[in-house]
């Protein structure tokens, strides 16, 4: 389920008069602006507002004229700037404690929520934009006005605060501030402010008529009401949804590691003692490796082994000013590996000699290694074409018959209990020689199989469940 938009649907039907039924007892919207215009006419008069002196070209104007869409007969259609006072000025104490709100203490999405830093008026009085409990703010620069950052602001000391110029501060004029923050929030006035960027990219705005000559629908008082209550009641749904969602997606991850922890411990499928011992494997894989066994730790028939016992290790080639010799072969780098996958939209070159291929090359069935940036992160090559690594790159060969899989998932496992780490200051890195003294199980060869068929078999569940939770 796509939550955010069941959550834009959700406003969509607020601002079309289609969420909640009219109510004919409801004093029509004509009747409010009525009132709201008596508001600002008193305002005026007692010099606490400017009249308005607003006289622009039409060719600096966009045109926010007319409404896309019908509205039910109760409502009127009216300008922002017949319901709010834009950018209102305060006059305070100078040792007045205010709320101070820069753009990153302004939630975005579709949430109300704003954070405040506490500061004195006379910091805080220049240079900001000034607002008061109950007013709204929202972001008019780019992306954070197509984020949604817009908020109602509550809980400032005294009464008021300041912040970021970014935002532009909507005073409500009687109307309901919740309603029109949500139809702030809507998609379709999203795509009405996006139409008119000002500015160069990276630092645009939208054009400053979206918060005062754009035509906006006015329902009637109580409807607002009514229609807020219904939005907050879906959204309380969709809230518990996503966080179900988000605990479901925990148990998913934590029920994967806790296979990957039976897996490697021998406990996830049982054993065969008709199988041969993983003893008489090593010895065929390499006949001087020290055998040695922990059933403490593992069963009957397994035994402890360090990770350079059975494969061959080695890093792939630098490219430096030095080494400009030899033909132009693709190569991978650590930004192309990825937990069992491999991202190919993006492959280099550099040159390789003739003498350089047989180590860094890599063939099918080859497990690679990150020695940097996400330290251990590891995909089995399975391209039935070869290509060149780079030195950031282990390369895993096995020395003999191992199902190469189950020693992904034991790389896996040992990472995600940060058992694999890097060494070094600032950018940390797994050497060869840490990498080669890594202890891990040698199962019996065909327990290894039945293993990686129990694990891609439950993979696979929990994967189709993680997906109906993306869809």
């Amino acid at each position: 389920m796509d939550t955010k938009k069941l959550r834009q649907k959700i406003l969509d039907l607020a601002i079309h008069g289609k969420l909640v039924p009219q109510d004919p007892n409801d004093e029509p919207a004509s009747v409010l602006l009525e009132r709201i215009k008596a508001e600002k006419e008193r305002l005026i008069k007692e010099g606490k507002i400017k009249g308005s002196k607003k006289s622009a070209k039409a060719s600096d104007t966009p045109h926010y004229g007319n409404m896309p869409f019908k509205v039910p007969n109760s409502w009127d259609i009216v300008s922002v700037s017949d319901l709010f006072l834009l950018n209102p000025k305060s006059e305070l104490n100078d040792n007045m404690k205010v709320g101070f709100i820069p753009m990153a203490l302004v939630e975005d999405g579709f949430s109300r929520n704003h954070f405040f830093e506490e500061r004195t008026w006379k910091d805080v009085n220049r240079g900001y934009c000034h607002f008061q409990n109950g007013d709204i703010g929202v972001a008019k620069i780019s992306p954070c006005f197509e984020n949604r950052k817009s908020t109602i602001f509550k809980n400032l000391p005294n009464n008021y605060g300041a912040g970021t110029t970014e935002l532009v501060i909507l005073r409500p004029i009687k109307v309901y501030a919740k309603f029109y923050l949500y139809l702030f929030k809507s998609d379709w006035y999203l795509k009405e402010g996006t139409k008119y960027f000002k500015g160069v990219v990276g630092q645009q705005r939208v054009h400053k008529e979206i918060f005062t000559d754009l035509h906006i629908p006015l329902p009637p008082f109580a409807e607002q009401q009514r229609i807020v209550e219904e939005i907050e009641y879906w959204f309380a749904l969709i809230d518990q949804i996503e966080q179900d969602k988000s605990d479901l997606q925990t148990a998913i991850r934590q029920t994967k590691s806790k296979i990957l922890d039976l897996a490697i411990h021998g406990k996830l499928v049982p054993q065969n003692p008709n199988d041969e011992p993983a003893s008489e494997l090593l010895k065929r894989i390499n006949p001087k490796a020290e055998i040695t066994c922990d059933n403490g730790h593992y069963p009957v028939g397994w035994i402890d082994v360090i990770l350079g016992d059975i494969f061959y290790h080695n890093t792939g080639k630098a490219l430096n000013s030095s080494n400009k010799e030899g033909v132009l072969r693709n190569y991978l780098t650590t930004s192309n590996v990825y937990w069992n996958q491999f991202d190919l939209s993006l492959v280099k070159q550099m040159p390789f000699r003739d003498n350089e291929l047989e180590k860094c090359t890599v063939q099918k069935g080859d497990l690679l290694v990150c020695e940097g940036g996400d330290v251990g992160r590891s995909a089995i090559w399975n391209f039935d074409y070869n290509i060149c690594i780079q030195n950031h790159i282990h390369r895993l060969r096995p020395k003999g018959d191992l199902n190469v899989s189950f020693y992904y998932y034991v790389l896996r496992f040992l990472k995600e209990h940060n058992r694999i780490g890097g060494k070094g200051i600032g950018l940390l890195g797994l050497s060869s020689n840490e990498l080669h003294k890594i202890g891990m199980p040698l199962p019996p060869r065909k327990e290894q199989d039945r293993i990686v068929l129990k694990i891609e078999e439950l993979f696979s569940v929990l994967d189709n469940i993680q997906n109906a939770l993306e869809a």
